[in-house]
C-alpha cells in the first residue's frame, strides 16, 4: 500500500518532515537526548563526525566511535516529541521514500535514551545511572497506537493500575526495556520502572503556585510493589520510546542520570558530571557491542 503525502510528509530535498534527514544520514545505533546541547556533549567523544544537521529542536550529529557508526539525536521534552522522533525514524529506515511503500526486509534499530531524571526511592542516590526495566506513562499517546502486552507486562500493569485505581482520569501504559539493550548497555546499572509524566510540576508531583489534583504523588508512586518491582524514578519520555519501539520492532533502553530526590527535596550540585558520566558509559559499551 503506498502511503499518503498527508501521512507521510517528505520535503522537496528528500528529507523527512520534521527530522530534516535522508536515510542515508542515520546509522542503525541511534542515542535520543532531550536537550539540543546535549547533541554535542556525547558526538564530542566520536573520533569523527560524519553529519551535522538541525530542523527545530531536533539536532542530529552521526559519526563513528573506532568502526561503530553512530547517530545522536535531540528530541526535545515529552512524549508528542517522541511521537514525531520514532515514527521519522521508523520511516528512514523502513519506507521506501521513492515508492511511499513499506519495504520487504525490515530494519530494527538500536535506540539508547540518555536523559534525566529525579528519583523517587530514598536508596536511589542522586548521581546515579539508573537503566528503566520498564517504562509506565502516565500521559495520553498510546490511546492512539494498538499497543500488545506481553504476560508479564500484564500482570505488571494490572498491579499498577490497581495501585492508582482512584485516580480515574489517568490511564497507564506499559512497556519493558529491550532485553538485548537492557543486558548489555544497562548492565551492572540501579534498574526500576520509570515513570514518563505528560508535565514537569503537578504531573510530576511538584507543588509552585497552581494546586496539585493528586496529593502526595511522590508517595503515592514510591509505595507501589509488585514481587520485584518497584517505580523508581520520573521523567518524560522513557514510556513512550519504549511503547513506540516495540509496535514499530526497535530496541530501545532509557538510561537515566539520576540528578534529583524528590523525597530529600534535594538537586544535584554537579549534574553536568552526572549527564557526562552517563554519555561516557553509554558510548563505552556500545563501543563493546
Amino acid at each position: 500500500m503506498k502511503i499518503s503525502e498527508s501521512d507521510l510528509i517528505i520535503n522537496p530535498d528528500g528529507t523527512i518532515y520534521h527530522l530534516n534527514l535522508l536515510p542515508e544520514d542515520i546509522a542503525d545505533t541511534i542515542i535520543t537526548v532531550g536537550d539540543p546541547d546535549r547533541v554535542s556533549e556525547v558526538s564530542k567523544y566520536f573520533d569523527r563526525i560524519e553529519l551535522k544537521k538541525g530542523k527545530r529542536e531536533f539536532i542530529t550529529h552521526t559519526g563513528y566511535l573506532g568502526q561503530k557508526r553512530i547517530t545522536v539525536l535531540s528530541t526535545g521534552i515529552g512524549t508528542d516529541n517522541i511521537d514525531i522522533v520514532f515514527n521519522e525514524l521508523d520511516a528512514l529506515v523502513n519506507i521506501d521514500f521513492q515508492t511511499r511503500e513499506i519495504k520487504k526486509n525490515l530494519t530494527s534499530l538500536n535506540i539508547i535514551r540518555i536523559g534525566t531524571s529525579g528519583a523517587v526511592q530514598a536508596d536511589v542516590p542522586m548521581g546515579t545511572i539508573l537503566a528503566s526495566a520498564y517504562g509506565l506513562g502516565m500521559d495520553a499517546l498510546m490511546n492512539y497506537y494498538v499497543h500488545e502486552l506481553s504476560g508479564d507486562e500484564r500482570l505488571l500493569l494490572d498491579d499498577i493500575k490497581s495501585h492508582f485505581a482512584h485516580l480515574k482520569h489517568i490511564n497507564p501504559y506499559l512497556t519493558a526495556a529491550s532485553d538485548k539493550l537492557l543486558n548489555t548497555i544497562g548492565k551492572d546499572m540501579a534498574k526500576g520502572i520509570t515513570i514518563t509524566a505528560p508535565g514537569f510540576y503537578a504531573p510530576q508531583g511538584r507543588i509552585v503556585r497552581a494546586k496539585n489534583s493528586v496529593p502526595d504523588f511522590i508517595g503515592l508512586i514510591n509505595s507501589f510493589r509488585s514481587n520485584q518491582n518497584r517505580i523508581t524514578n520520573l521523567e518524560m519520555e522513557t514510556a513512550g520510546i519504549y511503547a513506540l519501539a516495540k509496535v514499530l520492532g526497535h530496541q530501545a533502553l532509557s538510561v537515566n542520570a539520576i540528578l534529583a530526590s524528590r523525597v530529600n527535596f534535594e538537586f544535584s550540585k554537579e549534574p553536568n558530571k552526572v549527564v557526562d558520566e552517563a554519555i561516557k558509559t553509554v558510548l563505552s559499551r556500545i563501543a563493546e557491542v
